[in-house]
């Protein structure tokens, strides 16, 4: 998460904060977490300081220290909000706001899925999110399907076309985040449409290091060229060296030949 999503300074949070969000389980650390989703997607969309990109903060109508009410998503997106309230209230108010989320998805696990299809699901929609998204690892062991989405039209929700393009790949267009969300061999991936995948962790860290070798090699190549030039450069004033010395030994003879004729 970019240092743009800490805290707002002490005197300006708030008193009230939304409850602490308990999790139980391995799935959203294994497909958000890890790979460093939540980064990448921020620096995808950009706005840091307005656009918050969070796992695991409540969403509720108003700040409440009560659970009761309260749906806290696996990942949770908003545009065009205050990103040091949110992390001061330690939740999503929408009456604060004065707009739901944009996005929010829940990544199925055994003890979440079923609330996760039905009460969530009822939950985000009286909430106004606009779209919300279900990932399942299993294909489909958790959840009916393995990924859906829902988009709200009209205060319902209607589901997102979720189309097979390959043996184990499955894409849904999020029109929120302009952005398909994929499940390719039980994994979550983002394929933007312009620029292709968003990178994991390691790959960026694969990317640096490649680009550094190749700057390395780079310098290494023009070390090597400055080298080589430097030895020509010797040669070159070596034999210069040379023939002017022959020039002068040759202008000695000559002089000594004059004299030897005139003597």
């Amino acid at each position: 998460m970019t240092t743009n999503l800490m805290a707002a300074p002490a005197q300006s949070a708030p008193a009230l904060r939304f409850p602490d969000t308990p999790s139980d389980d391995m799935q959203n650390l294994m497909h958000l977490n890890a790979p460093g989703y939540i980064p990448a997607i921020q620096r995808h969309l950009g706005a840091p300081d307005t656009t918050v990109v969070l796992s695991e903060f409540p969403i509720g109508r108003r700040v409440t220290g009560d659970r009761r009410g309260l749906l806290s998503p696996d990942l949770l997106i908003a545009f065009d909000v205050e990103v040091a309230t949110i992390i001061a209230h330690n939740g999503y108010s929408i009456e604060y706001h004065g707009k739901p989320p944009d996005f929010v998805m829940e990544v199925a696990s055994r003890h979440t899925a079923r609330r996760d299809e039905t009460e969530k699901r009822a939950g985000y929609a009286a909430y106004g999110v606009t779209e919300y998204w279900r990932f399942d690892d299993t294909d489909g062991e958790f959840y009916s399907v393995n990924l859906a989405g829902d988009r709200l039209v009209n205060g319902r929700y209607e589901p997102i076309e979720i189309a097979a393009v390959g043996h184990a790949h499955y894409w849904g267009y999020s029109a929120a985040l302009q952005l398909y969300v994929c499940w390719e061999y039980g994994w979550l991936r983002w394929y933007d449409p312009a620029t292709g995948y968003l990178p994991t962790h390691h790959q960026e860290a694969d990317a640096r290091l490649a680009a550094e070798a190749r700057q390395a090699a780079a310098e290494a190549g023009l070390a090597v060229a400055s080298t080589g030039l430097a030895t020509a450069e010797a040669a070159l004033a070596a034999t210069e060296t040379e023939l002017a010395a022959e020039r002068a030994m040759r202008l000695e003879l000559e002089e000594r030949l004059r004299r030897l004729q005139n003597d």
